[in-house]
């Protein structure tokens, strides 16, 4: 008995859309009670490890930003460009291009400063336009054309630009870590092994340093020199390290844990999540119908 591939293509896109919608409520509503159930802690004071932050954004390290599109000054910025589709019937604005900023960000409170690395984080920032024009890459001046221009009349191509600036509020969740301060501890073992590794990517270099004979290679008695020198070189770089000034970090978590920037409050973003969760649970229930009811139709 032949099977219609329409009704594969249908039970396929019927049973992703269920799958999707399921997880992508799940997930919503798992980090809707994480944040929920975090406490908020104090720069000085937070624990090693996963923590919520809340404070204001000041210029960090680094070269001033600007934005790309808009040329306005920032700390971080997010970008895409749209090109309109037209085909038969069908219009859609297609992705053409998109990229963000990688420079850190600088967080503080009324207990300290943090040193945020927004690379994997989910940003949602307060600042974002979206304006249309005739070309790929906007003139600045395309932005204060007439009414026309603004509503993307005629327009090509649609430009959306997200920034965040000195000054916003934010809220922060990741994973938080100090160095320098004497607070770190020296995993010795782990911090030689460390040393070793990265002399071995010179080879030629640590061979010049320990192959006592000449012989090209090295021998147990020159690996136990090698395993020696680099000790002592971990133990250095502990000790630099410790007497360096205290220093706040915040990153993407090891763990399958969310990383979240965003100039909203912990409620407005539960909220959302649990909006978007609903979202979820609708889209799950109309898969499932679909393939129940193609399943009954293709009997």
């Amino acid at each position: 008995m032949a099977v219609d591939p329409g009704l594969l293509v249908g039970l396929g896109m019927a049973g992703a859309a269920s799958l999707g919608g399921g997880w992508w409520c799940l997930r919503r509503l798992a980090q809707a009670r994480l944040l929920e159930d975090m406490p908020t802690s104090k720069i000085r004071s937070a624990a090693q490890g996963y923590v919520e932050l809340y404070g204001v954004l000041q210029a960090g390290p680094g070269e001033p930003l600007s934005a790309p599109l808009t040329g306005k000054p920032c700390l971080w910025w997010r970008y895409r460009i749209e090109e309109y589709r037209e085909s038969g019937k069908s219009k859609s604005w297609r992705l053409l291009e998109s990229a963000s900023s990688e420079g850190w960000l600088s967080l503080a409170d009324s207990s300290g400063q943090c040193l945020i690395n927004p690379l994997g984080a989910e940003v949602r920032p307060a600042r974002r336009e979206s304006w249309h024009g005739d070309r790929r890459h906007p003139r600045r001046e395309d932005r204060h054309g007439l009414l026309g221009q603004l509503l993307g009349m005629g327009k090509r191509y649609r430009y959306i630009e997200e920034r965040l600036h000195a000054g916003d509020p934010l809220y922060a969740l990741g994973e938080f870590r100090t160095s320098g301060g004497g607070r770190q501890g020296l995993d010795l073992a782990a911090a030689q092994a460390a040393v070793v590794r990265e002399w071995k990517q010179d080879f030629q270099g640590l061979l010049g340093r320990f192959d006592r004979d000449g012989n090209g290679a090295l021998d147990d008695q020159e690996w136990r020199l090698v395993r020696l020198a680099a000790q002592l070189e971990a133990e250095d770089r502990h000790r630099a390290a410790s007497g360096a000034p205290e220093q706040n970090h915040l990153r993407r978590p090891q763990e399958a844990l969310p990383f979240l920037l965003s100039c909203k409050g912990e409620d407005e973003l539960a909220r959302a999540f649990r909006w978007q969760a609903l979202g979820g649970a609708l889209l799950c229930l109309g898969g499932a119908l679909a393939l129940t009811w193609l399943l009954t139709r293709g009997a």
